[in-house]
């Protein structure tokens, strides 16, 4: 038997059970106040609750107490993370909640210990309106509703029962994500066994140890896969226990969980360091290689939190190493931001000696330091020994061999300082075979989810790629006195090789930077810029060659636009991001910037609300940089390999209905790009790194010609001569005509969602902007449909258009009804409900010689009046939207036409209208007809007490509770009771 505790959401004697088994050594009257310390956790928000509620849960309820003679803490565990079968597990349908007046039943929770863990809602997967968007919507008004379920909460399931998604309480939809399940055997390769699941949801394995292997099952029922993966009793407790963070910043906190291909790459990645840091192990935990933007500073997150309390490492000494101070300083905040799950605040060495002193500790510590601090004092000279414990992991982001040297480099530095440590790389992207050193410091890949895997699983976004070219034209005059001057600065000195390098980048930059086109490219930049604007709002990034370009390029962007500048820091639509010195020239001083102001800045960009819009770099954020509403980078700069790559994910971040991020290329790196595509295939990884945006607009207008097509029969072109008023009454021609297409509503909504998302991607290709008016027109259309369902249905992300700001009137955009009916002829516009439902409005509604509008309007007024009465008469409310929903399924079910269902819909309006003349007949106001209606629902009392005993009751109700009324009542539990006993 299930126990059903209404006005519960704790199942209280199971708890209570679970906390005395678990920790039975503990004295019961500690148990007993944990027990009670559970039930009243009470913060000022649902968020912090359910915090504070989460950090018991993981780290044990700390209860002070006598042990004898002694006054000691306690820790009361409500969950055995140690044996997850020994935990009671449940998972309840339609749970009855009620809280604040509001009767809620999700459809299904799953109770751990008689704790709320998981809360599921489940759509009818029959039904094509019932989709999983609604099932996350529905999960939103739980939290407002029914607030205290979500105390207690650590995961949510959004399914229509094929396809799920799941999330945390702050995630938005975006967030929500799907779960996959690794083979059996991807374990294989570490020594250490994997999961044995059903054969009927996993693909064959092969060779390799992608996280690819995560397969899509072939009945794409997600919901099994959830079932058996995420929710299956080990993994559900391990998830809970280490791979949830409250990510902290200055503005909000946002509850993370882990993606399936973090939660396995981690797992995978703690059980090789185990490996390579015990006695038989080579020291070498691998390298995880997850693609840029996939979420791989938090898997380091997630790793360094589950290793710190591993038991077989003893209380190990985490040491994070990054190869610059910028990355250094980007992941020590994201760690910084998740102290709850590394249990211990991060630590940064400022210097070499206090590196030193931070690693010659006993046991413990998270320490952040950049490579270049595993330099002794004096070249040649040999790091001093700082630790012989094989408990120390050394974690290094972005691992490359630039970065390793055996011989006199940074690798045999750390060797020396940490003999014993072990070394595992996080990358977001792959190592080239040639580099032997890293691979020599790390093993081989632990782990690998790349570009294809993570765009399928929405984890990323596609990257595009534009090339717009800037000529370099510079006449004989000005080419001779370029060689000129090279000549006269290289004849005196024989020049090193690096120095010849240096010569070669100078007369490269010199072209690149030369004052004719820095004005060619910077035109183009605004005007490619601002066309992005209208399509899509987000922010850019313009990568120059030198500091002194990006200091001209932007003086020559404000010269077009003086408007977006602003010396301050925060304000103005456009800064450069540079470091410098006070030996800089007067003019770059105001762009030379120290960390803090950096940072505001940067946090500037990744607001999308803010006015920043476009920054120009040289080297800074090109790594690491998370920004998600950036969705186009202006490369000026020769880049390759690895730091090319890195630098085009910055685009790469799911944002909203970001469809794609855009390589603008001014200097032609498509070579480049195609010799990084070379090294990232032959190290395993699948899928393109970038598409040419030519694709997108082949797809743009192929999704174009097929709604055109929908028009065969109707002259759609003519709109664009007609005067505003005659496009209102054309525009609800061509609604209606779609409508009355063969699932018309459906075929015009879903192409034209498409043909948008393509064509913000191709803005601003030529072809695109030729069809810009049109998609206007059809986008128009798609909003009218949209607003003629009913209107308590939400509007997902996906209806909600990329805002074309070159709309062609704002009549077409008008959130009014009334519009509709003026345009129509109907003459009527006055919305009360009294004219709603008078008998020459509805004979205008049956005349209208657009059926499929009139219906349309009909349903959402009827739903809008039937609304309107459920706050003053619930069980009239009731019997008319069964009626509506009738009629309406009827329709769908071609049992009836439209012409019939407008004549059924007309006919329940008047018996809306005939109910509200039943108060007067009866002799009864509003409030006294409710209480009747409720009463007369019941026939057995209409037969024992009779009409006018009825009647009588009603009245006396509404007396006694107008009597008990007070201030406050609704919000007082005494006045409340009282009332209910009446």
């Amino acid at each position: 038997t299930i126990e059903r505790v209404y006005n519960e959401v704790v199942l209280a004697s199971r708890l209570q059970y679970a906390i005395d088994k678990i920790n039975h050594e503990i004295p019961a009257d500690i148990r007993e106040e944990a027990f009670r310390h559970v039930l009243r956790v009470q913060q000022a928000t649902l968020l912090a609750n359910n915090e504070a509620f989460h950090k018991l849960l993981t780290e044990g309820v700390d209860i002070k107490g006598r042990d004898g003679e002694q006054i000691k803490t306690f820790k009361v565990w409500l969950v055995d993370f140690q044996n997850p079968e020994n935990n009671d597990f449940i998972a309840v349908n339609q749970y009855t909640i009620v809280e604040n007046h509001n009767n809620k039943r999700p459809d299904v929770i799953i109770f751990v210990n008689g704790l709320p863990l998981v809360v599921i809602e489940i759509k009818n997967a029959t039904d094509e309106n019932a989709t999983v968007r609604n099932a996350y919507d529905q999960l939103q008004t739980y939290k407002q509703a029914i607030p205290t379920l979500f105390n207690y909460n650590c995961i949510l399931i959004a399914t229509d029962g094929w396809f799920a998604k799941a999330g945390t309480i702050t995630s938005e939809w975006s967030r929500f994500s799907t779960w996959k399940i690794p083979p059996a055997n991807t374990f294989a390769h570490l020594g250490v066994a994997g999961e044995e699941l059903d054969p009927s949801i996993v693909s064959e394995p092969d060779s390799t140890y992608h996280s690819t292997l995560f397969t899509k099952q072939p009945s794409n029922i997600e919901m099994d896969v959830v079932l058996k993966g995420m929710l299956e009793k080990k993994t559900l407790v391990d998830l809970i226990r280490y791979f949830i963070v409250f990510e902290k910043t200055k503005d909000k906190t946002v509850k993370k969980i882990a993606a399936y291909h973090q939660y396995y790459a981690v797992n995978k990645a703690i059980q090789s360091t185990v490996k390579a840091a015990s006695l038989i192990g080579d020291k070498r935990a691998g390298v995880v290689w997850h693609t840029q933007g996939s979420g791989k500073s938090l898997s380091m997150v997630f790793y360094a939190g589950k290793m710190v309390i591993n038991p077989q490492l003893n209380n190990p000494t985490i040491v994070i190493l990054t190869d610059r101070n910028d990355l250094d300083q980007q992941l020590f905040e994201t760690f910084s931001n998740c102290q709850q799950l590394i249990r211990q605040s991060p630590v940064q060495a400022e210097t070499r000696s206090n590196l030193q002193s931070l690693l010659s500790v006993a046991s413990g510590g998270v320490v952040f330091t950049t490579i270049q601090k595993f330099m002794p004092e004096e070249k040649g000279g040999i790091y001093p020994k700082l630790s012989d414990r094989r408990n120390i992991v050394v974690i290094a982001d972005e691992a490359h061999r630039s970065q390793y040297d055996f011989i006199d480099g940074y690798a045999r530095n750390m060797r020396d300082a940490l003999p014993n440590a072990s070394f595992i790389g996080f990358t977001g992207t792959p190592i080239e075979k040639e580099d032997k050193n890293t691979q020599a410091i790390f093993g081989d890949y632990v782990d690998i989810y790349d570009i294809q895997q993570a765009v399928e699983d929405g984890a990323t976004v596609r990257i595009f790629y534009e090339s717009r070219l800037a000529k370099i034209e510079l006449d004989p005059e000005e080419q001779k006195i370029i060689d000129q001057r090279i000549e006269e600065v290289t004849e005196e000195d024989e020049l090193t090789e690096r120095q010849q390098r240096f010569a070669k980048w100078t007369q490269q930059e010199a072209i690149v930077g030369s004052d004719k086109r820095l004005k060619q490219v910077a035109a183009d930049i605004v005007k490619h810029f601002e066309q992005r604007s209208e399509v899509f709002d987000g922010k850019g990034m313009i990568v120059c060659m030198s500091r002194r370009i990006c200091v001209a390029l932007h003086d020559e962007i404000i010269k077009i636009r003086p408007e977006w500048y602003n010396k301050e820091d925060d304000k103005g639509a456009i800064k450069v991001i540079m470091t410098g010195s006070s030996s800089d020239s007067l003019d770059w001083q105001e762009h030379i910037r120290n960390k803090p102001r950096r940072k505001a800045i940067g946090d500037r960009l990744k607001d999308p609300k803010d006015g920043l819009k476009l920054v120009l770099v040289r080297d800074m954020w090109l790594t690491g940089f998370d920004a998600p509403c950036l969705h186009t980078l202006y490369v000026d700069k020769p880049m390759t390999g690895h730091n090319l790559m890195q630098a085009i994910a910055r685009v790469n971040r799911v944002f909203k209905d970001k469809e794609g991020g855009l390589i603008v290329d001014y200097l032609g790196i498509a070579q480049d790009l195609k010799k990084a595509l070379s090294i990232y295939t032959s190290s395993g990884g699948q899928g393109k790194i970038e598409f040419d945006q030519e694709e997108a607009v082949d797809k743009m207008e192929e999704l174009y010609s097929i709604v055109v097509d929908l028009f065969d029969k109707f002259d759609y072109k003519r709109f664009f001569g007609l005067q505003p008023r005659e496009k209102l009454s054309f525009l609800l021609d061509a609604t209606d005509f779609i409508l009355d297409l063969d699932r018309g509503k459906e075929r015009f909504s879903n192409n034209v969602g498409n043909l948008s998302k393509a064509f913000a991607i191709s803005v601003p290709n030529p072809r695109a902007l030729a069809i810009r008016d049109d998609l206007s027109f059809f986008q128009a259309i798609k909003a009218r449909i949209s607003k003629l369902r009913e209107s308590n249905k939400k509007r997902s992300d996906e209806e909600v258009e990329t805002a074309i700001r070159q709309i062609i009137s704002n009549a077409l955009v008008s959130t009014e009804v009334i519009d509709i009916f003026q345009a129509a002829g109907l003459q009527n516009p006055e919305i009360s409900g009294l004219n709603i439902l008078s008998d020459e409005f509805m004979a205008e509604l049956k005349n209208m010689p657009r059926k499929n509008l009139a219906l349309e309007l009909l349903r959402r007024l009827l739903n809008d009046e039937i609304k309107k009465r459920s706050s003053r008469n619930i069980i009239q409310s009731k019997k008319f939207s069964e009626m509506l929903a009738d009629a309406i399924k009827r329709y769908q079910n071609n049992a009836i036409s439209a012409a019939e269902i407008i004549e059924e819909l007309i006919r329940l309006a008047k018996v809306i209208k005939q109910a509200d003349q039943r108060g007067e007949d009866l002799k009864l106001d509003f409030r006294e007809l409710a209480f009747y209606d409720a009463l007369e629902v019941s026939d057995s009392a209409v037969k024992v007490l009779g009409d006018d005993i009825l009647k009588t009751i009603a009245r006396e109700l509404v007396e006694s509770v107008k009597n008990s009324i007070t201030i406050d009542w609704d919000k007082k539990e005494s006045v409340q009771a009282k009332m209910r006993v009446m």
